[in-house]
């Protein structure tokens, strides 16, 4: 990415005309004329510099290319990464000195000799790699700092190995009807190929295998079960608890459509708030990281949202949608009234659960007004036919999840209908 220089005197030439001015002050004062030969070796550094420029018709470049490679990393959070970083100056000569810039979340090491440097995240997120240059012309009298972005990085959320049991609901009858590109347990031809270790035995296909003299088993085409999407809230809330509920909303969310493609599922994403976005329901293991791009506002798989609630595309019919959300805003409790309105089975997962959204303390008497009001608000999408979740912060962060989902799936089914 290329950025304008701004040239400005550098301190070594403020320091200069400082001591010389003052030099020549102290001669106008005293009246003495010998106090203007302290002066002379100060004027003498800053003429020769513009002598030497004028002689040889140097100029300072007007700007700069900063780049890095790779340009774009993946990575997931806590590993690390190395990047080269290269500048080019345009039209002028000058030493420049390369420092990378750290961000909140973003660890860069020191730049080695090579140019090359090594970037770790500490938290999800999209981080731009930011770099400074320091540049020195005309003998160091004139400098120059621009900071660029030469790269980013997109680091994504660990999901853990857990199965996260979906609620239990009527799934669509397509078996033999919407097939997928996928291979696995189905009942449509797909192909026939070599055995391997760790095949089922049931898979084997007998004639080809008498025929050719080495096992082979017959691959079917997977059935499309359910459809699963996960609603993320990223409207604004005030610093605090409230605020840090959306890195367990993210991880939620990265848990839930993980569990559900691992089964064959259809898995999408919506982000409602800020940045509104989603992306549809779709199979396979490049899914979940289409998925983690639409989350972190990457790439350009997701489509944009305009208005509050969840458009009709991005949910498919009798799909099950699984909300992440501290339970704050209304505009996010009315879009979840809406898809159960809608028929599809709602569940809503309370990212925020007993701990007030503000930073401060409040009295007795205020937390547990609180603390009632919640407890009514959950009460009221309850009778809807919304099921609340509350996630404990006491519990392991992901234990604590899989666990809500697995007493859900116990309870009874509810009637897919409109309310």
């Amino acid at each position: 990415m290329s950025t304008e220089l701004q040239w400005r005197p550098s301190r070594l030439a403020i320091l200069l005309a400082l001591c010389a001015g003052s030099a020549l002050i102290a001669a106008l004062t005293a009246h003495n004329p010998q106090l203007v030969l302290f002066a002379s070796p100060f004027l003498g550094a800053l003429s020769a510099g513009a002598w030497a420029a004028q002689r040889t018709r140097w100029q300072p470049p007007v700007a700069a290319t900063i780049s890095a490679e790779p340009a774009l990393s993946r990575m997931f959070e806590n590993e690390s990464t190395t990047l080269s970083c290269h500048e080019t100056l345009t039209d002028g000569a000058a030493i420049y000195r390369l420092k990378p810039v750290a961000s909140p979340g973003l660890e860069l090491g020191q730049l080695r000799e090579d140019g090359t440097f090594d970037a770790s995240a500490t938290r999800w997120g999209n981080y731009p790699v930011q770099v400074q240059v320091d540049a020195t012309a005309f003998g160091g009298l004139l400098a120059a700092t621009a900071t660029v972005t030469a790269a980013r990085i997109h680091a994504y959320p660990l999901a853990p190995p857990y199965q996260t049991p979906i609620p239990r609901t009527r799934l669509p009858d397509r078996i033999g009807t919407h097939l997928t590109r996928r291979h696995g347990s189905g009942v449509e031809y797909a192909d026939t190929r070599t055995y391997l270790a760790g095949d089922p035995l049931h898979t084997i296909n007998w004639k080809v295998s008498a025929r050719t003299g080495r096992l082979h088993i017959t691959e079917r085409f997977t059935d499309r079960a359910a459809d699963v999407v996960a609603i993320i809230d990223t409207y604004p809330h005030a610093p605090g608890p409230a605020s840090d509920s959306l890195d367990r909303a993210v991880r939620g969310a990265a848990q839930v459509t993980q569990a559900a493609l691992q089964r064959g599922d259809r898995a999408g994403v919506i982000a409602l708030g800020s940045r509104a976005r989603w992306l549809g329901a779709e199979l396979g293991r490049r899914q979940f990281y289409r998925i983690l791009d639409a989350v972190l506002a990457a790439g350009d798989d997701h489509h944009l949202i305009r208005g509050t609630l969840a458009p009709v595309d991005a949910v498919p019919r009798g799909a099950i949608v699984i909300g992440f959300s501290p339970l704050l805003e209304t505009q996010f409790s009315l879009a979840m009234i809406d898809l159960r309105r809608h028929g599809h089975t709602v569940v809503l997962v309370d990212v925020l659960g007993e701990v007030p959204p503000f930073s401060d303390t409040l009295d007795d008497i205020s937390e547990r007004m609180w603390r009632v009001e919640r407890r009514n608000q959950a009460r009221d999408l309850g009778t809807i036919g919304i099921d609340v979740l509350e996630w404990r912060h006491a519990e392991q962060a992901d234990m604590g999840l899989e666990h809500a989902f697995r007493l859900l799936a116990r309870r009874p089914m509810r009637p897919r209908r409109r309310v």
